[in-house]
Parts: C-alpha cells; sequence; structure tokens
C-alpha cells in the first residue's frame, strides 16, 4: 500500500448521510431502556442535549470554513501538536468504543428475532462479526461506504416514524408510561440523560473528518453539519419520546429491543418483528459509518507527523486500512473484555466511556473557536454544556476515559 490524495468521492448527499447515519445509529434504538428510569428527566435531558449538539455542531462548521484539516487541524492550530494529539486520541477512543457499543446494539435487537443470538456464546461471535464484515465494506473506500450509509439511512428512519405515528395516536391512553413516572426533575437526572443522550447525538462532527475526501469541502461540509445535526436530532427526540410514552417504566428499562416491545401491543407480534430488523439494519449502517470514520483520526495525524507513519498509508482508492483493521481489533478486545456485563450493562458502559471520550475533542473545538473569536456565543454554550455532560457520566465512565487517554502519551513522544 502506498500513500496517495485521497478520490474526491462524497457529495453533500453522502456526507448529510454519514452525518445522520452515525447519529441515529443504535443509541436512538436501545437508549428508551437506559432512560427509562429517569422518568421526566429523560425529555428534559434530551432537549438540552439537543441545543448543545446544535452549539457544537456551528462551532465545528465555522471552524471547517476557516481551517482546512478536520478535527486535528483546529485544535493544532490553537493549542499545538501536544494538544492536537491529545484530542484527537481521546476521540479515536471514543470511535473503538462506539463501534463496539454499535455491534452489541445489532445483537441485541437480532438476539429478539432469534433469540439464540443473545446466548453468553453467541452474542459476542456475532457482534464481532459484524464489525469486521464492515470493516471488509470500508476497505473497498469511501464511495461503497457512502453507498451502504445512504440506503441504510433512508431505511432507519421508517420505524421511528412508524413509531412516533403510533404514539400520536395513542397519546393521553397510556398508563404508567416511563415518561410520566414518579421522578422529580433534577439537576442531577437531567445531568444523568444528558450524558447518555449524547451518545445518540454523537456522529454530527463526522463530515469533517473525511473532509479531503468531500467535493467542495468549504460549502457542502458545513451544510451538512448544521442540516444533519438538526434533523437528526428532531427525529431522535421524537422517536425516544414515543417508545416512553408507550412503554411503563419497568418494562422499558428492562427491554432489550424497546421500540419493537412498543409497537407490538399495538399493531400486532409482525409489526414489532419488521421494526426489530429496520432496527438492526440502522445498527448496522451506524456501525458501517463509525469503520470509515475510525480510520480518518489515526490518518490525519499521521499525515500531521503525530503518529506513525504506518497508519498514514492507503490504498490505491486513498482508503486508510491499516487504521481501520487496528480500530476493529480495539474493538474486538472491548467486547471481549466487557460481555460479563450483559448487553444493557455493557451497552450503557460502552456508550458512556464514548461520550466522555468524544466530549474532550467538543470542548477542545469550542475552545479553539473561542481563541480565534468565531462563533463565541455558540462555542461558550457548548462549552458549558460539555462541562454538564461530563458531569453527568459520573466517575467510572470518566475514569475510564482519562485512563485510556493517559495511553497515548506513550505513543506521542515515542513517535517523536
Amino acid at each position: 500500500m502506498t500513500e496517495r490524495p485521497a478520490p474526491k468521492l462524497m457529495g453533500f448527499w453522502m456526507c448529510l448521510a454519514l452525518v445522520i447515519g452515525n447519529i441515529i445509529g443504535a443509541g436512538i434504538f436501545l437508549l428508551p431502556a437506559s432512560l427509562a428510569p429517569y422518568g421526566p428527566n429523560a425529555i428534559w435531558g434530551w432537549l438540552l442535549t439537543i441545543a448543545g449538539a446544535l452549539c457544537l455542531a456551528w462551532v465545528l462548521a465555522q471552524l471547517s470554513r476557516r481551517i482546512e484539516g478536520g478535527p486535528y487541524a483546529y485544535v493544532h492550530q490553537a493549542f499545538g501538536d501536544k494538544a492536537g494529539f491529545l484530542v484527537m486520541w481521546s476521540y479515536w477512543i471514543s470511535v473503538w468504543t462506539a463501534v463496539a457499543a454499535l455491534a452489541i446494539a445489532a445483537v441485541s435487537y437480532g438476539s429478539s428475532l432469534l433469540p439464540a443470538l443473545g446466548s453468553s456464546i453467541a452474542a459476542p461471535i456475532f457482534a464481532v462479526a459484524c464489525v469486521w464484515l464492515f470493516t471488509l465494506v470500508n476497505a473497498r473506500g469511501a464511495q461503497a461506504a457512502g453507498a451502504v450509509q445512504v440506503v441504510t439511512t433512508t431505511l432507519k428512519l421508517l420505524p421511528l416514524i412508524a413509531v412516533g405515528a403510533v404514539a400520536l395516536w395513542l397519546f393521553g391512553t397510556g398508563e404508567a408510561a416511563a415518561a410520566e413516572a414518579d421522578v422529580p426533575v433534577s439537576v442531577g437526572g437531567v445531568a444523568g440523560v444528558a450524558a447518555l443522550a449524547m451518545f445518540a447525538m454523537l456522529g454530527f462532527e463526522c463530515a469533517t473528518l473525511p473532509a479531503g475526501k468531500v467535493e467542495h469541502a468549504e460549502r457542502v461540509v458545513p451544510l451538512a453539519t448544521m442540516a444533519g445535526t438538526l434533523l437528526a436530532g428532531l427525529v431522535t427526540l421524537g422517536a425516544c419520546a414515543a417508545v416512553l410514552f408507550l412503554l411503563p417504566g419497568e418494562v422499558a428499562a428492562s427491554s432489550a429491543a424497546p421500540f419493537a416491545d412498543a409497537i407490538t401491543p399495538v399493531l400486532g407480534e409482525d409489526a414489532g418483528t419488521i421494526i426489530a430488523i429496520f432496527a438492526m439494519i440502522s445498527a448496522l449502517g451506524a456501525l458501517n459509518g463509525w469503520i470509515l470514520c475510525s480510520g480518518e483520526v489515526p490518518l490525519s495525524m499521521a499525515r500531521a507527523g503525530v503518529f506513525p507513519d504506518w497508519f498514514g498509508k492507503t490504498t490505491v482508492l486513498g482508503t486508510p486500512v491499516r487504521a481501520q483493521v487496528v480500530s476493529s481489533i480495539v474493538a474486538t478486545a472491548l467486547l471481549a473484555a466487557n460481555y460479563t456485563r450483559g448487553l444493557s450493562g455493557v451497552f450503557t458502559f460502552m456508550i458512556l466511556v464514548s461520550t466522555v471520550s468524544s466530549l474532550v475533542l467538543y470542548g477542545a473545538a469550542a475552545l479553539a473557536a473561542l481563541k480565534q473569536r468565531l462563533a463565541v456565543a455558540a462555542s461558550l454554550a457548548g462549552l458549558a454544556f460539555t462541562g454538564f455532560a461530563f458531569w453527568g457520566a459520573g466517575l467510572e465512565a470518566s475514569l475510564w476515559g482519562l485512563g485510556l487517554l493517559l495511553t497515548g502519551v506513550p505513543i506521542y513522544w515515542l513517535n517523536q
């Protein structure tokens, strides 16, 4: 493999599909189970998360207009090599954990179709197989991965619309809905929801990562970033709220497939099965998108000279296969190390670690924009939200994020 200029293969619709597809991934399809114990805090926390994500997306959009090279270049220009490396290393960690979480979500919905997939032996095998299947898809280049993303993004919207329509039809007729549980609204509750819901909004930065492969990037990347974040935020809020209004709190909290469980009592088992199939497609589509991103992060760092040159080599199609393979190996190791927690437990843990690790990038981007006096109001609001979500994530996830971040220090020094 040799280093070659990246072909310009992605246009607006592929970038938009990448943003929406990575945001509307598996998080929305499993998150109602994690949010159910929070009762009405879930709605307020999600609204706050959408507002925070829009502020941060605007910051990244403005930085992309001013600086070429994606998130690493934004942080590097403001704070230097060391800060740029650590921030992007943390973000790469968030990608590993997101890939692992998405594979778990695919297994979770797959087990509602074939219960044998949920066994202690089959579940990790199937999750790992999903990771490597889409690693192979991405090895064929950004255009192939982008085409898969467009198709899966279109398909994944169907179950969200269906559940929302059923919830509107039955609004006010249910009993003991999770969203109406007798749980007091509190700052701590909203913060906890924000940390969880932020995982369902991760991905709004994805159009900035493969910017070198995007036609008319200076115009397309900001437009896809903002449009994708707004559309995905509204869809995810409506869909999650629908599930929490349709299912009782205890049922939602213990469900392995909350969207399917929400719609089955109303439209029958066949409809629930169809929802589960589309939810699984959604998880796999997001997995495809995040594996694409998993190669772009180390590629950008290698080309900037702060990561081993080995990661900067690409195929004739401009695909950073080496970086993608290493990312998938780490995601596989994370799956193997944490599967004793069970499907629900490992999913919640992975999304919190992924959120904490990505918040480092969002906070650094807001600080970089402030230093350059870009989007000042949005940067301040985004920075405040980042701190709030850190607090809501809790000590264990934050310590895991910090520990994984520190593993990058020796790699940085060895590369000097």
